[in-house]
């Protein structure tokens, strides 16, 4: 396997246009010799999609291990039972996440939103990106979602194929423990030992911060202790900066993203909204040293209700590559002032409302 994984394994390979990572993910798919495991919140049978799902299907009728876990809400209406049959039929093992039960209504609310890919225990994939049209250039055309995903081998593949085979066997709180050599590691956001471990992992990273705290997210919706870290870090100097999306697939989200801004800028913190496409990354950038990209966004949902995976990094050359891509996309963004936010009008003080009673929910 000419991979990522095999050739560079202490190195990443950052993407932020679908098409080229999607290709990436099949060339992997078609390479494996073992076992194929792909986790996404939303897997559509369109045009993308359908290409990765025949390179899936053509693995499993060779023999392979070959495993897909979709979350029920997340993929229902964009992966038909047509194609979840034809799947089955050519000997793919197929789990759909939390599917609606009158017995557990409320279980439907916790998603499994991991965007994974791990081939051979050798190379994985993981970030933002979901599989569907609207991140594809080719198909969705230049509207296309701007987001963001890694590409890495080594022992923090093997992690990932730990965290996915684990999920798999219904132990979703089961994490790898925290002494794999190296600068990297890759967290899920609930475990045994912590319901709310990324949160932990973040709010520590805020505390600690001494110079930048660059974030990117969709959907800003921080809880009250990371607001307080916020305001704390742009009050004793720190250059705190959040590029969220202008464009959105939730208005709800972003009426409640938009209830703290006054506050937030109010006490230094800065607010750009990305105004080209709808912003997907989940990107956080601390001082020089320390960055995370995942599938978490900065909200109630991922934080304390879904399921996640995020990587987090020291090193130099992936964060690097996130600095520069953060920079890139501030030069599109408009940043949020305070004296014109105070103007917006009477209505949009009714979402903000809104917005903050709906948040936990969103």
């Amino acid at each position: 396997m000419t991979e990522v994984g095999e050739q560079f394994p202490n190195e990443f390979k950052l993407f932020t246009e679908g098409d080229e990572l999607y290709t990436a993910m099949a060339h992997s798919i078609r390479a494996a010799t073992h076992r194929v495991f792909l986790a996404s919140y939303i897997l559509a049978a369109d045009e993308v999609g359908t290409v990765l799902l025949d390179e899936l299907m053509h693995q499993s009728r060779r023999g392979l291990d070959v495993r897909v876990h979709v979350d029920a809400l997340g993929s229902r209406g964009s992966l038909p039972l047509r194609h979840r049959r034809l799947l089955r039929a050519a000997g793919i093992r197929l789990q759909r996440f939390h599917r609606w039960s009158w017995r557990q209504p409320m279980r439907y609310n916790r998603r499994d939103h991991r965007k994974l890919l791990v081939v051979d225990g050798q190379v994985a994939y993981l970030g933002g990106f979901n599989i569907h049209r609207e991140a594809s250039y080719q198909f969705y055309g230049p509207t296309r979602w701007r987001d963001a995903h890694v590409c890495f081998g080594g022992a923090l593949a093997a992690e990932a194929e730990a965290l996915f085979d684990a999920f798999w066997c219904g132990h979703p709180d089961w994490a790898p423990h925290a002494q794999n050599e190296g600068d990297s590691r890759i967290i899920p956001n609930t475990s045994r030992k912590c319901r709310i471990q990324l949160r932990c992992a973040i709010k520590d990273q805020l505390v600690a911060a001494a110079k930048s705290i660059w974030l990117v997210t969709p959907y800003f919706v921080p809880d009250r202790g990371l607001r307080k870290q916020l305001i704390l870090a742009a009050r004793r100097g720190v250059d705190v900066c959040i590029l969220t999306t202008e464009k959105t697939d939730s208005a709800p989200a972003q009426w409640a993203a938009r209830a703290f801004y006054g506050e937030l800028i109010e006490n230094g913190v800065r607010i750009f909204e990305y105004a080209p496409r709808l912003l997907h990354a989940k990107v956080l950038l601390i001082d020089d040293d320390w960055g995370s990209i995942g599938t978490a966004n900065f909200d109630y949902r991922s934080l304390f209700i879904n399921y996640e995976v995020t990587l987090i990094s020291r090193n130099g050359p992936l964060i690097n590559q996130l600095k520069k891509n953060f920079l890139d996309d501030l030069q599109d963004s408009a940043e949020i002032t305070g004296m014109l936010w105070k103007r917006r009008g009477f209505i949009h003080g009714i979402y903000d409302a809104l917005g903050r009673l709906m948040r936990k929910w969103l």
